[in-house]
């Protein structure tokens, strides 16, 4: 809990810095995440305890210069690294995808469903709900989900509706041991 409290001050944060000076610092902090989880050997090197912190700075520095990362990101991420902050940096990506798209007035969710895709009417149904009740744009895209027996779960950061056959037998069961 203590980690998801930093990163997320950290995540408005530099939300804050990338409006004052015209950063896209989320579309920026995208590029290094998805660089970094394409290559098991970035991954390694800053995040793993074998290297030291100059080794590491340079890797990262050169990697931070190819992708053209605005110096707003640049120093972030070198601070993160020295202050042996990095093994939160997932956190902290995550939570400047959320104020970003808080931000730009909307919210993402995920349905969760047993089958291989979700009734395109369900989506639809569920979208127009949410962003009605919500102020702002739901987006939500699908996963199957080995949890779900039948029916579909979606969640939305805090908010989740579970109209699940394993949640109404869960409910049912519940009144039964309760009478």
């Amino acid at each position: 809990m203590k980690e998801r409290i930093i990163a997320r001050a950290y995540g408005k944060s530099l939300i804050e810095l990338g409006l004052e000076q015209k950063v896209d610092v989320a579309k920026e902090l995208t590029e290094l995440n998805v660089t970094i989880n394409e290559n098991n050997d970035l991954e390694t090197v800053l995040f793993l305890d074998v290297f030291t912190i100059e080794e590491k700075e340079n890797v990262l520095k050169d990697v931070m210069a190819k992708l053209k990362l605005s110096p707003i990101v640049q120093n972030f991420v070198l601070f993160m690294l020295n202050e042996k902050r990095m093994p939160i940096f997932p956190l902290i990506f995550k939570e400047v995808i959320v104020l970003d798209d808080h931000e730009k007035g909307f919210l993402r969710g995920v349905i969760e469903g047993s089958g291989e895709q979700v009734d395109p009417d369900f989506q639809k149904k569920m979208t127009d709900y949410l962003s009605e009740k919500l102020g702002k744009k739901a987006l939500l895209e699908y996963r199957k989900s080995s949890k779900v027996t039948a029916g579909y779960k979606v969640t939305m950061e805090d908010l989740q509706l579970d109209a699940s056959l394993d949640n109404q037998l869960n409910k049912f069961k519940q009144t039964v041991l309760n009478s």
